[in-house]
């Protein structure tokens, strides 16, 4: 779902400007441009996102974010149903295909990405993206 379509139903970001502008400084650098945000459960890194699609609606960030969508992607509706190995894997590169086509116009935010990286080390899991 596109948060910048939704920024209005979203709810005010309070106490969270600096990690936004961080976040800002680095989706405007020309490489290394991928912030992962790490934190414990509820200290507010899905609001810093929500915060930055709210300013991308409002035109308050650089000329290279206006315009951009900021998708957010649901991991539960991704693996509901992978049945045979490989298909979440499938499902993610599909995603992150569309991804690269819209040529910098997406901000692809993924809660609970530590459910990517490692999921599968037994070998018999089929959600193995790492």
């Amino acid at each position: 779902q596109d948060l910048v379509a939704r920024a209005a139903k979203l709810d005010p970001v309070i106490g969270r400007d600096e990690e936004l502008k961080r976040t800002i400084r680095v989706l405007c650098r020309r490489s290394k441009n991928n912030p992962v945000l790490v934190g414990e459960p509820g200290v507010g890194k899905t609001a810093i996102v929500e915060g930055l699609a709210q300013r991308i609606a409002n035109g308050d960030v650089p000329d290279s974010l206006k315009n951009v969508s900021v998708i957010s992607l649901d991991m539960s509706a991704l693996m509901a149903g992978a049945k045979y190995k490989g298909e979440f894997e499938e499902r993610l590169k599909a995603v992150v295909d569309e991804v690269k086509a819209a040529e910098g116009r997406v901000v692809l935010f993924i809660d609970e990405v530590h459910l990517l990286v490692g999921a599968g080390a037994g070998g018999e899991s089929a959600m193995d993206a790492a």
